[in-house]
């Protein structure tokens, strides 16, 4: 049974027009990196620093969506970048994007093009119900590249899969539920915001669909 993701009341009376999609990508090869992947990217780069300038960034509607949600869950955008924006920018300052691995990287550079973030853990180490809620003070929570648990201090975002937090929505996610080498099937969310047409999330999910299955082969499941 794949997992089914839901937005619970307190959050979508909040933010009545949230918009969340996910799919499954079963049976890939994830590999610490890949040379067509890398040659892939750089066009990719190439063709979105052609397209852009860093000074526009600021102005860009999709990117102003996601830096207006952020203020309104007291994250100082400027401080936390919309994952997307932060992509965006280090390729318009011409600086290397990070490498996971090929999986990652793939959604990552979906991330970048449709200017959405994504967000993907292991399927297998994931409870069947995900739920985005509001954070309860006091609940611990381990990010991928964190030592030790932070403690939220209640009404953060959160999806929990009933049996802990798997991300801070939308911009980090759990050590413990993160893809490694070792994962065959992925869970994918891709995460919109209020005021964000159903058209980029699916061009978005799209994109992602392609670049994954591309470079790690699988199956696409529909969740959502």
């Amino acid at each position: 049974m794949e997992p089914t993701f839901t937005i619970t009341d307190p959050v979508s009376q909040r933010f009545p027009d949230l918009d969340v999609r996910s799919f499954v990508v079963e049976g890939t090869r994830i590999d610490a990196e890949s040379e067509q992947f890398e040659t892939f990217k750089d066009d990719i780069l190439e063709e979105f620093r052609s397209a852009h300038d860093r000074n526009d960034l600021a102005k860009d509607p999709l990117f102003e969506a996601y830096r207006a949600f952020f203020w309104d869950l007291d994250i100082d955008p400027t401080k936390t970048r919309p994952a997307a924006e932060a992509l965006a920018r280090r390729a318009l300052q011409d600086k290397p994007i990070p490498t996971i691995n090929t999986f990652v990287d793939a959604y990552n550079l979906a991330s970048l093009t449709s200017k959405v973030p994504l967000a993907a853990f292991d399927r297998d180490l994931l409870g069947e119900e995900l739920r985005l809620r509001f954070a309860e003070d006091g609940e611990p929570f381990r990010g991928i590249g964190m030592d030790d648990p932070t403690t939220l201090a209640g009404g953060e975002l959160v999806i929990d899969d009933g049996n802990s937090l798997i991300a801070v929505y939308p911009y980090r996610n759990s050590a413990a539920t993160k893809l490694t080498l070792d994962s065959t099937d992925a869970f994918v969310l891709v995460c919109g915001v209020p005021g964000m047409s159903g058209s980029v999330l699916d061009r978005a999910s799209e994109t992602a669909k392609a670049n994954v299955t591309r470079f790690c082969g699988g199956d696409v499941i529909e969740t959502s």
